[in-house]
């Protein structure tokens, strides 16, 4: 009977081992698990961040080469356009030779002299030489004479009236324009042309009214 008794006991006591190594398998292996499952989320997790790090560059050098571009088109504009005050100013030359030839032409004590046609020529030649010096730098003097009015260039100053010229066309230039390369310096001021009928035609219909009243 005692012999039986130590048989169960020394059979409890190696299931009860059995029991005890099995659970620390399992143990083992839940932990194991946990493990690979927080390293796969740590994996991703630095994924994630490396995406991120590539968005902010793509970003960081997108806007480095919009500011790269918005330099090189400042300094372009800078170099092409920089004289473009002095430009305007250097005008007055041409405005105060064309007024100064003006005046010698209408001085009557001047007139039909030999000294008046040959400071004329002098200024012809300067005023040529202002012109190709302009050219030179891109500034260029817009056509106005016989052309349509082009509110792009051309400032109508007054009306002129002219039955042989379409009505709108630049009959007088009272100040030349320029241009320097694609920009507007300063426009032309100039006179066009109106029908002469339109007033006589306004008169005879303002008459015809005043008769019948």
């Amino acid at each position: 009977m005692e012999k039986e008794q130590n048989q169960n006991s020394d059979e409890n006591t190696l299931r009860e081992k059995e029991n005890i190594k099995t659970n620390n398998e399992k143990d083992t292996k839940d932990s194991n698990k946990q493990n690979i499952k927080n390293e796969d989320l740590k994996e991703k997790t630095s994924e994630e961040k490396i995406l991120e790090l590539e968005d902010k560059l793509t970003r960081t050098f997108a806007e480095m080469e919009n500011q790269r571009r918005r330099f090189e088109r400042e300094k372009e504009e800078a170099f092409e356009y920089g004289g473009f005050i002095f430009a305007k100013e250097a005008l007055n030359l041409i405005d105060n030779l064309e007024r100064s030839k003006q005046t010698l032409e209408n001085d009557e004590t001047l007139k039909e002299s030999e000294s008046l046609k040959k400071t004329l020529e002098h200024f012809d030649i300067i005023y040529k030489d202002l012109i190709s010096i302009f050219a030179k730098n891109n500034i260029k003097p817009i056509e106005s004479l016989n052309k349509k009015l082009d509110p792009n260039y051309h400032q109508a100053m007054m009306e002129i009236e002219d039955d042989n010229k379409e009505p709108g066309t630049i009959v007088q230039e009272i100040q030349k324009g320029f241009t320097i390369k694609d920009r507007l310096l300063r426009p032309s001021l100039v006179g066009v042309s109106k029908k002469v009928g339109n007033k006589d035609k306004k008169d005879k219909e303002n008459k015809d009214n005043s008769e019948d009243k």
